[in-house]
């Protein structure tokens, strides 16, 4: 095969595999090519972190039906039941910030302000994502 048929060929299943649905239950699905991706770790103050996990979950509710979302992930760590880690992905650092914007995030911001003991945001590059269907 030639190159340029080979080339042209890898296109095409890109792109059919781009326009394919997601995928569900057994199936996995890959994601490639740069992703935001919004990690943050977070301290909470002892006694506040079912407050701050509703406030988190009501905000990541919302930012599903945002334009540019991919996904909101908030874990407890087992070691420690006051740090979150906060995964969230986007298109574009665009997106974030549009959803940063929002009144959602805002009321979220203010109403864990004296909640958060410590954050640290790391935005990163998504290089590759593996998401088996859920």
């Amino acid at each position: 095969m030639s190159r340029s048929i080979k080339a042209t060929a890898v296109f095409a299943l890109a792109i059919v595999a781009t326009l394919q649905p997601s995928m569900r239950g057994h199936e996995a699905s890959a994601q490639s090519g740069s992703l935001y991706v919004n990690a943050v770790d977070i301290d909470v103050a002892p006694g506040e972190i079912d407050q701050f996990l509703a406030a988190v979950e009501e905000d990541a509710a919302t930012a599903v039906k945002q334009e540019g979302f991919r996904t909101f992930n908030i874990t407890v760590s087992k070691t420690d039941p006051n740090h979150v880690f906060i995964f969230e992905v986007y298109d574009n650092a665009a997106a974030l910030e549009a959803h940063r914007a929002t009144d959602h995030f805002k009321r979220f911001v203010a109403a864990t302000k004296d909640m958060v003991v410590k954050r640290e945001p790391k935005p990163l590059a998504s290089v590759a994502m593996y998401v088996k269907g859920m």
